[in-house]
């Protein structure tokens, strides 16, 4: 545990000191967030437009998360436990890539579709049922869902759609 936890410090201090701005504590054995993440980043969170949480165990992200790092631009958690998004997600106005694959969810994040500026989602390898196509239909810059590996029950043509879907 306290390699674990080293390792995560250490990869914060190198986001901050090399002003870089994509922060990746994938493969870190994470089963939060660390609050201690927000002290530490505080002063440069808004520089940061790429968060990997990937191959980790979260089981949640919490509204803090979303309001923190309210710049981002790509989001990835796949390879973890989480089974739903907080309300938040959806006022990210810059987020253009979320990666959910590979997860716990059983429901769609409906929030999603308040994203504006989304792009790219990705839910493959999940355990969801319905799509909520009248909501993805009207989102201007989505480009492109990947739902693959998940036990559809929703006709993915039944609404006229202008991005890709991948079954």
């Amino acid at each position: 545990m306290a390699q674990a936890a080293a390792n995560v410090a250490r990869r914060i201090n190198e986001t901050i000191e090399e002003g870089r701005d994509c922060l990746d504590l994938s493969d870190c054995d994470l089963i939060s967030f660390p609050e201690g993440v927000f002290k530490m980043l505080r002063s440069c969170t808004d520089n940061i437009h790429k968060v990997s949480l990937a191959n980790n165990q979260l089981k949640a992200l919490g509204n803090k998360f979303f309001q923190i790092f309210s710049q981002l631009r790509d989001l990835d958690v796949q390879g973890n436990v989480l089974t739903s998004l907080p309300d938040s997600v959806g006022d990210m106005e810059h987020l253009i890539t979320i990666n959910l694959s590979r997860n716990k969810l059983t429901v769609f994040p409906e929030r999603l579709s308040c994203v504006k500026s989304l792009q790219n989602i990705n839910v493959e390898g999940n355990q969801i049922t319905e799509l909520p196509m009248e909501k993805l239909s009207l989102m201007s810059s989505l480009k492109s869902l990947d739902v693959r590996s998940n036990p559809l029950t929703t006709d993915t043509e039944s609404v006229p759609h202008h991005f890709s879907i991948l079954t």
